[in-house]
């Protein structure tokens, strides 16, 4: 599976993500969330940046089901869902993930069928950090 490309303003989400936290980088002047990280604010242009700490809690914006021609490592679990999830502490913020039945459960493991925009989800992590999304209420 592929691993994520770390550059130094993302690396501390990486970081954070393979304890279990979900954060986010917020201007230190302004306080505004931004995602991706980068150096400077796209609103006031400060240079002070912070990582806050997010519930996980967000709701699905959008998803898609990719269809072959796929990456070899990934063709053996298709169909699987790729889901935008909209944070809710910070709602212009959506990550991209996948919603799996279980924390730890395979890319396939949740029904394409039952994926609903507006559905309540929280992050949970795999071993390396990487985030996927879990129904609030199964």
């Amino acid at each position: 599976m592929l691993t994520p490309v770390t550059d130094s303003d993302g690396a501390p989400f990486w970081r954070y993500a393979a304890r279990g936290e979900l954060r986010v980088q917020a201007c230190g002047a302004c306080g505004e969330p931004r995602f991706p990280p980068r150096p400077c604010c796209p609103h006031c242009r400060s240079f002070d940046s912070e990582w806050r700490l997010m519930s996980g809690q967000g709701r699905i914006w959008s998803w898609v089901v990719p269809h072959p021609p796929l990456l070899p490592d990934y063709a053996a679990l298709a169909p699987y869902n790729v889901i935008l999830v909209e944070l809710a502490e910070a709602p212009r913020i959506r990550l991209v993930g996948n919603l799996v039945s279980a924390p730890g459960a395979a890319l396939d493991s949740f029904p394409p069928d039952r994926i609903r925009i507006g559905a309540r989800v929280r992050a949970v992590f795999t071993g390396d950090g990487l985030v996927q999304w879990v129904l609030e209420r199964p």
